[in-house]
C-alpha cells in the first residue's frame, strides 16, 4: 500500500513535537538537584508551618525544579524567584480586592502579572499560578501574598547556600556570562 504525501509531513510533524530539547546532564548533578528540591520544599514546609502560614503553595514546587534543575536558566534566578512572586503576588491581591470571585479578574490578573514580570524582565513561570490560588475558595489572600513573599525568599536562600555544596554550580549566575557547564548549559 503507497503511503501519500501527507504522511512524511505527519511523520516530521511527530518527529518536531517528541523530539528531546534538553541536553544530557551528569548523573551526580541530576541527583543533587532532586536533594535540593526535597530539601527545600521540605525547609519551607517546616518554616510556612511556624509562621501559621497556611500555604506550602504548589508553584513552589515548580520553582525547586528551575532552580536546582536549571540554574543557570534566567527564569531561575533570584531576582526572577522573588521579584515574580512578588509581582504576581501584588497583581492578584489588588485584583481580589477590587473584583473578587471574578473570573475574570483571575484571567486578567494573570495576564497582567505576565506582562509585568516580562516588562520588568523578572519572568518566572510558576509564579504566574498565583492570581489563581487568590480567587481559589476559600482563601485569605493577604496570607497568601505573605506566604508567596515568605517562601519565595526562603527558596532563593536555600539555593543560595545549597548550590556551594559539591558538586558546587555558581548561582547566581553572573550578569551575561555563558552559562558554566554542566547541567544548565542552554536557556
Amino acid at each position: 500500500m503507497a503511503r501519500g504525501p501527507g504522511a512524511g509531513r505527519l511523520k516530521a510533524s511527530l518527529g518536531r513535537l517528541l523530539a528531546r530539547h534538553e541536553t544530557t546532564v551528569p548523573l551526580r548533578y541530576t541527583l543533587k538537584a532532586g536533594l535540593g528540591a526535597f530539601l527545600t520544599i521540605l525547609v519551607l514546609g517546616l518554616l510556612l508551618a511556624g509562621t501559621g502560614l497556611p500555604f506550602l503553595v504548589a508553584p513552589f514546587g515548580a520553582s525547586t525544579i528551575l532552580v536546582f534543575g536549571r540554574p543557570s536558566g534566567a527564569l531561575a534566578q533570584p531576582i526572577n524567584v522573588v521579584a515574580g512572586y512578588a509581582v504576581a503576588a501584588i497583581v492578584a491581591f489588588a485584583a481580589a480586592q477590587l473584583f473578587p470571585g471574578v473570573l475574570w479578574a483571575t484571567a486578567i490578573s494573570t495576564g497582567l502579572s505576565l506582562v509585568l514580570m516580562r516588562t520588568l524582565r523578572v519572568t518566572h513561570p510558576p509564579a504566574g499560578a498565583i492570581p489563581l490560588l487568590a480567587f481559589a475558595e476559600p482563601v485569605n489572600v493577604l496570607q497568601l501574598v505573605e506566604a508567596v513573599l515568605i517562601g519565595s525568599v526562603a527558596l532563593v536562600a536555600v539555593a543560595l547556600v545549597y548550590h556551594r555544596l559539591p558538586p558546587s554550580q555558581p548561582y547566581p549566575r553572573v550578569p551575561d556570562a555563558d552559562p558554566a557547564p554542566g547541567p544548565d548549559p542552554d536557556d
